[in-house]
């Protein structure tokens, strides 16, 4: 039997209040202020990290696309030939943005791609889970290119709602794994990945990682509330392993799903000892939502990018927030200052409510 074909980011690109481009978000300040862009005057928090000039989500996301497919160096050829997988928000506001099936194929025709189109509306796995599909395809060999996009900007409903539901940080920060964290922020977030066969990238275009593996896993413990234990996402995380061939103490960097809320961050840390056993309280960890804040249906992207971009740079994003150590996240939790290291893999984690968990193990070329 033949070996299935080697999975690699060939372009990225993404965009946050960090920065526009995917070297701006290894930024090491957190990007949190007032939101200008509607009212919050009724709103118990009013921060979020958002660009101060945006456009609109069809056009941040033609733009995303369109940078990485120059940075993969695809011609109109290819782009022709690649199918197009996107993460956004399942409802937009009727006569603000196209329903998510119709931005899809308007990206499609606008950014040259083929017809091939699907939509992930998953909440905070929905990148990440179109970047294992797209992994997938590409392995089985029914694919050999796609492009994966994601975006999501702060706008008042959802805002309305994670501040009715007291989830967001009334202290102005998101402090993962840290003692006296008080819950999560929005922010803005758009990327793009082009994703590919080695075979289909013999273009001079050096790729920016390989995908070795991803794992996604359900729990289905609670709506809302994670499962304690942190089973589900273990059990992703390993499925990553697996399917890379790879030991736990092949993993240099996890990039954290942790939002800074309290249950979230405890059971992600108890996932790490499960997937990881003792390997857990001594491989670098950090969560850049402390950062670029909580871009929902983007996340999974942007934090994806963010590890790429750092396994190249060889280095680690800081925990900003970082206050102090919780017993119930005994992590080796990068604080102060990113972290310069040589790790040859990475794994970036993300859950989503109703018990949704996905891991994407990354590795240097």
């Amino acid at each position: 039997m033949a070996e299935p074909p080697v999975v690699q980011l060939a372009g990225v690109h993404a965009v946050s209040a960090l920065g526009r481009g995917a070297e701006a978000q290894l930024a090491a300040a957190p990007a949190f202020g007032p939101v200008h862009r509607f009212d919050t005057a009724a709103r118990r928090v009013t921060v979020a990290a958002t660009l101060p000039e945006v456009g609109t989500l069809a056009d941040e996301l033609a733009d995303a696309i369109d940078a990485a497919c120059r940075s993969a160096g695809l011609d109109r050829a290819r782009r022709a030939e690649s199918a197009l997988l996107l993460a956004v928000h399942g409802g937009p506001a009727p006569g603000v943005e196209p329903v998510p099936s119709a931005l899809a194929g308007r990206l499609a025709v606008r950014c040259g791609l083929s017809g091939h189109t699907r939509v992930y509306t998953s909440a905070c796995v929905s990148a990440s889970t179109a970047v294992a599909d797209a992994a997938t395809l590409i392995s089985r060999g029914e694919l050999t290119r796609v492009v994966v996009a994601a975006g999501y900007l702060v706008e008042p409903d959802q805002f309305a709602l994670f501040d009715a539901g007291r989830a967001l940080a009334d202290d102005g920060a998101v402090r993962p794994f840290s003692a006296g964290r008080r819950g999560l922020l929005l922010g803005d977030g758009v990327a793009a990945v082009v994703v590919e066969s080695r075979a289909a990238g013999r273009r001079g275009v050096e790729p920016v990682v390989t995908v070795a593996g991803w794992g996604r896993a359900g729990d289905a413990y609670h709506p809302c509330q994670p499962d304690p234990t942190g089973a589900g996402l273990a059990r992703a995380a390993g499925a990553a392993l697996r399917r890379a061939g790879l030991p736990p103490q092949a993993v240099g960097y996890v990039n954290a799903n942790a939002t800074g809320t309290a249950q979230s961050d405890a059971a992600e840390a108890a996932a790490l000892r499960r997937a990881l056993d003792g390997y857990a309280a001594e491989v670098p960890v950090s969560s850049t939502k402390g950062l670029h804040g909580h871009a929902l249906e983007a996340s999974g992207l942007l934090e994806l990018v963010v590890t790429a971009m750092a396994l190249r740079a060889g280095e680690l994003p800081v925990n900003a927030g970082w206050q102090a150590p919780d017993e119930a996240c005994p992590l080796n939790v990068i604080t102060g200052a990113p972290r310069r290291t040589t790790p040859t893999h990475a794994l970036t984690l993300n859950a989503a409510f109703g018990g949704a968990n996905t891991a994407l193990l990354v590795g240097v070329p």
